[in-house]
């Protein structure tokens, strides 16, 4: 229509002007007119596509835009997000992650063994349904071919949970069904691609087992966030078992022969507070690349009212267990810059002092604590030295059950956590009922994921 009212004005005043001249010169203005008239809507037609675009979040994403640019690039997501054209709502995620060690370890006065080993295998799948409704899975093989007897070990089910996401329209209420993480320790809680170190205290480890298998026995929670000031979860689901739980010198009760014979669910819950404006975190990570900042503290108690069983010995008569357990954690971040520092306190009650006895089994508390940190170094390539010391008694008002462990070590982030390699130093040291020895470990390690 524009071009029809210009080829109408233009022939007015030819017929005015009645000059070849002019008539030549209006007609070259035409066609320039008529160019940027079509870039204009071309250009518009285009945005329009790409406001469509990004609205929908249709196609392929994998690159992180808002990840500084490392050696080899921007960090990509863990696993890549497909959006199908006719469904913007739903959408698939699917990647892999695999971690490498290289070992030097020295146990006590024992010859010092080199090994080889893949500390994590990983394929996760995620699909999302709808609004509100999405499901995560992995399938996972850790330390593959560790130690001396050079085991290929198994593939498992790790998380496999139903997230409901906002069914209120609110982030105070979500919920998660089935195999999820319940939140008995900072640490424990940080995906396994975004901690410092891929082996986490052995306290925080000894928490995972403690309430619930693996901190994820089958369970149902529900969690939440106001305004990101304040985080939630409460969960209530399956207790571990005795077969997962170590005395206090360090023996699994499925090394004796625990029985059970009588269980109760676990329940309990958490609550984390960044009570500073500015300084809320959105991401539970231990790996900050040296972005924002955040400061939080944190409180959370979990229970198993009741496990009763038996234990069988050499003896006539079995021993006999009945355990009420309770677990306090308390912890504690903040990251500014490349600066990041992180702290938790574990008190365990109903701890089993040997399960290697005659009578009733003998009960006692534990607790310690660990802290560890990073500085990160955007001008030397994303290098990043750290430590973390622990100390953990593991049955108190008795002496000779401490353990303390030193680490210090370098990551080099070459695309943040995708591509990523460390090495480190570590020395244990035992009380005289938990080994009676000091340990030397030094690792080369590496992670990659998609």
């Amino acid at each position: 229509m524009k071009k029809i009212l210009l080829s109408a004005a233009v022939i007015a005043m030819v017929t005015t002007a009645n000059a070849k001249t002019d008539l030549e010169v209006l007609k070259g203005q035409l066609e320039t007119m008529s160019k940027k008239i079509d870039a204009l809507e071309a250009e518009k037609s285009s945005k329009s596509v790409a406001s469509s675009t990004a609205s929908t979040g249709n196609g392929i994403t994998l690159i992180n835009q808002e990840s500084p640019d490392f050696l080899l690039g921007k960090e990509t997501h863990i696993n890549m997000k497909f959006v199908p054209e006719d469904a913007s709502d739903m959408w698939f995620k699917a990647g892999v992650r695999i971690q490498g060690t290289l070992e030097s370890f020295k146990e006590g006065d024992d010859a010092r063994i080199q090994d080889a080993y893949l500390r994590r295998v990983r394929l996760e799948v995620a699909a999302g349904f709808g609004k509100h409704t999405s499901f995560v899975m992995d399938v996972r093989n850790d330390k593959s071919n560790y130690g001396i007897e050079n085991t290929e070990g198994n593939f498992n089910v790790g998380d496999a949970y139903l997230k409901i996401k906002k069914p209120f329209d609110t982030s105070l209420v979500n919920f998660k069904l089935y195999r999820a993480k319940i939140d008995i320790s900072r640490t424990e809680t940080v995906k396994s691609a975004r901690v410092i170190n891929y082996d986490r205290p052995y306290i925080a480890d000894y928490a995972a087992q403690f309430i619930s298998f693996n901190r994820r026995g089958a369970n149902v929670q529900m969690y939440g966030d106001w305004n990101k000031k304040i985080h939630y979860q409460v969960a209530v689901g399956s207790a571990s078992s005795p077969d997962k739980a170590l005395d206090a010198a360090g023996v699994k009760g499925s090394k004796v022969n625990a029985n059970l014979e009588k269980q109760s669910f676990f329940y309990g819950g958490k609550v984390v507070f960044s009570p500073f404006d500015g300084w809320e975190e959105t991401l539970k990570t231990e790996t900050y690349m040296g972005v924002g900042k955040h400061f939080s503290v944190g409180v959370a108690y979990w229970s198993i009212p009741e496990l009763k069983g038996t234990v069988s010995t050499d003896s006539p008569t079995n021993a006999t267990f009945d355990l009420n357990r309770n677990l306090l954690n308390v912890e504690a971040s903040m990251h500014y810059g490349g600066l990041f520092l992180q702290g938790e306190y574990f008190k365990f009650d109903d701890v089993v002092k040997d399960w290697k006895v005659t009578g009733p089994v003998e009960t006692g508390t534990s607790d310690g604590w660990y802290v560890t940190g990073e500085y990160v170094f955007p001008e030397l390539g994303y290098v990043a030295p750290y430590f973390r010391y622990e100390s953990w008694d593991r049955l108190n008002d008795t002496d000779g059950y401490n353990v303390t462990s030193k680490t210090v070590g370098v990551n080099w982030y070459l695309r943040g956590n995708t591509t990523k390699v460390g090495i480190l130093y570590q020395q244990d040291e035992y009380g005289v009922n938990t080994g009676n020895r000091t340990d030397d470990i030094f690792r080369v390690t590496s992670q990659w994921f998609f």
